[in-house]
C-alpha cells in the first residue's frame, strides 16, 4: 500500500467497487473503497450490524437513511 490514497487507482469504470484493507484492529476495520459509479439496485436496503464512518474523498455521492424519503431522480 502507498502512502498516498490515491496511488493505484483502477482504471474507470470498473464493474464492482474495489475494497482494499488498510489497517484491521479488535472492534476497528480501516478500507479504501474505490467506486467508479455503482449503487444499490432500487428497492434494496443496506443494513449492517456495526457503526460506519466515511469519508468522500473525490467525486459525489448519496446518502439515504431509512427515516428519509427518497429525492426525485435518486
Amino acid at each position: 500500500m502507498s502512502a498516498n490514497l490515491f496511488d493505484g487507482l483502477p482504471p474507470a469504470p470498473q464493474p464492482e467497487e474495489l475494497f482494499e484493507r488498510l489497517c484491521a484492529r479488535p472492534g476497528v476495520r480501516i478500507e479504501r473503497i474505490v467506486s467508479t459509479g455503482q449503487c444499490s439496485p432500487p428497492g434494496f436496503w443496506y443494513d449492517q450490524p456495526g457503526d460506519e464512518w466515511v469519508a468522500l474523498l473525490s467525486g459525489s455521492a448519496t446518502l439515504r437513511f431509512e427515516d428519509e424519503a427518497a429525492q426525485a431522480g435518486n
